[in-house]
């Protein structure tokens, strides 16, 4: 299969957080077929009941090409034209999959082991595959995690900080409202104040940012609301501690604020002859890096159409992508062999 088909098979594959079962297993049966074809070995690594991460290797893995399954919602069919290829999942991340897929053909068929790829569920909700994935490491050196950098190698990335805002009222018929209290009027005043909260700056990193994801509350228009939520998410670019700290300020008694999900700013490598940019979206690095390598981060596509309804990927990027990800490869396998020889040659 070629790269073009390949991401637009597994955009065809509905796999939203966190329904990513059948795409597991499509990628699980795909690659089996590789190891048994290249002489590697392939695992299931359960995550939680139908959720899984896939894990392939070849040789003794130095080097761990990794992204992620799932996407946000909604899903949307795969269509192509001339230049680019469309649908959710096309750059985040299901055309990095097909990069990275294809570039271990290539490095496999030019003799080249030592490395692996390991595709996790979750990240786009709380990173639960690349938690779990933390607690299997398979003993590689190095991590390209791929995500929509527009192949260029981010030098840093913003965190992100997720928190649960529940405001609970009592119930009332509307024509009366002061027999009842409105839990969406409380958890509007409350979200005001969060957003008076001030963020921090960084000279790298720019400004942290908040965005109000999601609001939910109350049963009918004639009925006062007695329960109403938000789901909120700083984009932090330091220490989180003042944030959770003017949060309970912020709420001031009239809800309940519940931290979800914490990733924290990153400060990552360079890597020779690769250009370089900052991003500002959170990625699995921080759950996966201890574990499974030193981290690099680079992908193909924007992130500036991630997440939208004209989700797409230059075949162009694609292209270029499974260049820089065996290019990589390549290279960290020879720096490896480098500093073993010279580990040898100083032990003589």
């Amino acid at each position: 299969m070629d790269l073009f088909k390949l991401t637009r098979t597994l955009i065809d594959i509905d796999s939203v957080t966190p329904n990513e079962y059948e795409v597991g297993t499509y990628l699980l049966g795909y690659l089996s077929d590789l190891a048994n074809r290249y002489g590697g070995a392939v695992e299931r690594l359960e995550v939680t009941p139908q959720r899984f991460n896939v894990y392939a290797c070849w040789g003794d893995p130095v080097v761990t090409l990794s992204t992620h399954m799932d996407t946000v919602p909604p899903f949307v069919s795969s269509r192509e034209d001339d230049q680019c290829i469309w649908g959710r999942g096309a750059c985040d991340a299901k055309g990095i999959v097909a990069a990275m897929i294809t570039a271990a053909v290539r490095l496999l068929e030019a003799g080249i082991r030592n490395f692996g790829l390991l595709f996790v569920v979750g990240e786009e909700r709380g990173s639960a595959g690349a938690i779990a994935a933390a607690k299997t490491p398979r003993g590689s050196q190095y991590l390209i995690n791929g995500e929509p950098t527009e192949n260029r190698l981010a030098l840093a990335s913003k965190g992100a900080l997720r928190f649960e805002i529940v405001a609970l009222g009592k119930l009332a018929h509307s024509a009366y409202p002061e027999l009842g209290h409105s839990a969406i009027h409380s958890l509007l005043d409350v979200l005001q104040d969060i957003r008076r909260i001030p963020l921090p700056y960084d000279p790298l990193l720019g400004a942290g940012t908040l965005n109000i994801g999601t609001i939910c509350g109350g049963h009918a228009p004639n009925v006062v609301a007695d329960e109403a939520r938000a789901e909120i998410m700083f984009r932090t670019v330091a220490d989180a501690s003042p944030i959770r700290r003017a949060l309970p300020a912020a709420v001031a008694g009239r809800a309940q604020a519940r931290e979800v999900s914490h990733t924290p700013a990153l400060r990552l490598s360079s890597f020779d002859g690769l250009p370089t940019t900052v991003v500002s979206f959170a990625t699995d690095i921080p759950a996966l890096a201890g574990q499974w390598g030193k981290p690099f981060l680079i992908g193909p596509g924007s992130i500036h159409v991630a997440h939208t309804a004209d989700e797409h990927i230059a075949k162009k990027s694609l292209v270029e992508a499974v260049e820089i990800y065996a290019r990589m490869v390549t290279q960290l396998l020879a720096s490896q062999h480098d500093a073993q020889h010279l580990a040898q040659q100083a032990s003589l």
